[in-house]
């Protein structure tokens, strides 16, 4: 698959215990059935082959002997099949017995791996049959081949770079010092776990938490397949859960006591991108060497069927938007809070225009002051109305101002701009940037001399997506004392204000929050049109779901241009014609290196999520960086 996607599948056939060759034979339809379906990492559960509850039988020659012919079929039945397969069953080696890993690709067996830790409490009582892995790898014959055997096996893919997978079983994952651990920090991006976890109350959700924190922590791929019904239940059930999980989140998950096949497409490029992120990802270097085995996947076109979500920044799931909503308002607050401690400031002033932004920024200052027991009066909310001011807005920054018991000052700033056009020699017929600045700057101007007066502070009203884009006035609504929206996308502002809306238990401040989500974003510097906003953001530089998508992808993950755009048209297919996604992708490029000397310069705001533009902290960038490669790239699409 493109842009460094795999599917993957996990799979349990309904076996028969200790019938190899019917056992055999439902591996070899499922295995075919999901490479069918473009699958091509498939895992089958732990001694699948033979069966995990063979007790005994395990002990009986004829059943070691048919569990290794009929692994023998099985890596047969794979000729012709790119990708990695794994299958479980006994194995018996120099004179030992080990619950083993069969690794495959194209008819070839490529290694073979044991479990470590062989559990021996409770229902489980493998170290009656099975004996720990050696610690280093080895090779058998096999079929005329040298094959590893051993935990320190890499399969590597020669088709796409990076992608590293190693195996463990079952109990492995559970115990304090998993085998994962070393094979990610050997550069294993995907770990396979073949297992035979019974079904007991409450098991599900600690596995589900186990494996999807443990693919969390190692930043990796994890697929999980879980024996399920045909196993023997004489004292035990099975419930057939598997999980595929990257980077701490859930992929795909089986219904239990289903035996169902899961799929799930894992972004290699994305868990390496993560992973040279990180500092703290480290790489052993006192740990043994690894036999690296390698295997093909052949590159081909399919559709992908992971979800791309067009809003990356906002949960999809009502309770769980509520949740980070409350959260982002909280830390927004607590940030000023702790800079007007720190200042001794008594008096906050906030530029109130009845868009968006300033909206979100005066409603965590209220909420700020409240939580220093101070009067909402000491916000002091100030609507400078000028030449593309309308009634609809200016309303509604007085009226969000009373309802939330803040000052209201009105500075009208038309005489003062048109005195200062005056100065400079501008002609205020003509409507260009210096007429849409001085505007700006007049307004920043005002309010840091109304702080002035009372010693308060200024708080900043403009989000992550304007400064991204550089959609700000240097110097002007640029500037601030404190910049509580710094790190916040133009999507999630949205629900915020929903969300303060949805809760304020205020009626009348509700109607006036959700009108203000009703109008459409603009700066107001250009005169309206018959009493309408004259000039909307989004049609100059943009729809901001388009940006707020590119920006959480070039920030986050460091992905190329190239393959931002192929995920856009997966997420926005349908609502974007390709050439308008192309097109608004190329200017968030070209904005986003042009204008990166204004986030040089940026006030201070706190970090409400994983992707920040500050310069102190998440992205330090020159300035006079070229933005050449990049639309390069952009520009060599077919």
């Amino acid at each position: 698959m493109r842009y460094g996607f795999v599917k993957t599948a996990a799979l349990a056939p309904k076996i028969r215990v200790a019938d190899t060759e019917y056992n055999a034979q439902e591996i070899i339809r499922l295995m075919k059935e999901a490479w069918g379906h473009g699958a091509r990492i498939l895992v089958f559960p732990e001694l699948c082959i033979s069966g995990y509850t063979c007790g005994e039988l395990f002990l009986q020659e004829l059943l070691l002997k048919r569990s290794r012919e009929a692994l023998l079929r099985i890596v047969e039945a794979s000729e012709g099949m790119d990708g990695l397969f794994f299958v479980g069953l006994p194995l018996e080696v120099r004179g030992k017995l080990y619950n083993t890993a069969a690794g495959f690709s194209d008819g070839k067996l490529l290694g073979l791996v044991p479990k470590t830790c062989i559990p021996n409490y409770g229902e489980f009582y493998e170290a009656r049959h099975f004996a720990e892995a050696p610690e280093e790898y080895t090779f058998l014959e096999w079929e005329g081949r040298r094959v590893p055997f051993g935990t320190d096996i890499l399969f590597s893919c020669r088709d796409m770079p990076g992608l590293l997978t190693a195996a463990e079983i079952c109990e492995d994952v559970w115990a304090p010092d998993p085998p994962s651990v070393r094979h990610a920090l050997h550069g294993a991006a995907v770990i396979v776990n073949l297992s035979a976890s019974d079904e007991i109350t409450g098991k599900e959700a600690y596995r589900r938490d186990l494996l999807r924190i443990q693919s969390g922590k190692l930043v990796c791929g994890y697929i999980y397949a879980g024996a399920g019904e045909g196993e023997s239940s004489t004292d035990l059930v099975f419930g057939g859960h598997h999980l595929i999980c990257e980077n701490g989140t859930i992929l795909g998950e089986s219904r239990r006591f289903r035996n169902e096949t899961i799929y799930g497409e894992l972004d290699i490029e994305r868990l390496i991108g993560e992973r040279r992120r990180l500092s703290t990802f480290r790489v052993s270097a006192d740990a043994p060497d690894y036999a690296l085995v390698p295997y093909s996947m052949k590159p081909w076109d399919a559709p992908l069927e992971r979800q791309i979500d067009k809003a990356p920044f906002v949960p999809g799931e009502k309770e769980e938007r509520e949740k980070r909503c409350e959260e982002i308002l909280t830390i927004q607050a607590m940030g000023l809070k702790k800079r007007l401690e720190h200042t001794g400031c008594q008096s906050v002033v906030v530029g109130i225009s009845g868009g968006l932004d300033s909206t979100l920024a005066l409603l965590v200052t209220a909420r700020a002051a409240d939580l220093l027991g101070l009067e909402r009066s000491c916000i002091r909310a100030v609507t400078m109305p000028c030449f593309g001011t309308t009634d609809r807005t200016y309303s509604n920054a007085c009226e969000l101002t009373r309802r939330l018991g803040a000052e209201l000052l009105e500075v009208d700033i038309r005489e003062a701009v048109t005195v200062h056009f005056r100065d400079i020699g501008q002609d205020q017929g003509r409507h260009d940037v210096t007429y849409e600045n001085s505007q700006a700057r007049e307004r920043t101007q005002v309010l840091m001399d109304l702080a002035n007066q009372t010693g308060g502070m200024v708080v900043g009203t403009g989000d992550m997506s304007e400064l991204a884009l550089g959609w700000a006035t240097y110097n002007g609504d640029h500037m601030s004392m404190y910049g509580v929206n710094a790190s916040v996308p133009k999507t999630l502002v949205r629900h915020l204000v929903r969300y303060y809306a949805d809760t304020c238990g205020d009626g009348k401040l509700s109607a006036v929050l959700l009108d203000i989500l009703d109008t459409p974003v603009s700066p107001e510097l250009l005169p309206p049109r018959d009493g309408v906003i004259a000039q909307k953001t989004e049609d100059l530089v943009g729809p901001y779901e388009l940006h707020d998508f590119y920006l959480y992808y070039m920030l986050r993950f460091g992905f190329a241009p190239d393959k931002i755009y192929w995920l856009a048209r997966q997420a926005f297919g349908g609502e974007y014609e390709d050439d308008v996604i192309l097109k608004w992708l190329k200017t968030f490029c070209r904005r986003f290196f042009s204008q990166q000397f204004k986030r040089s310069c940026l006030p201070d705001g706190p970090k409400v999520g994983s992707v920040a533009v500050s310069p102190r902290g998440d992205l330090r960038m020159p300035s006079d960086a070229s933005a050449a490669l990049w639309l390069k790239c952009l520009e060599e699409l077919v």
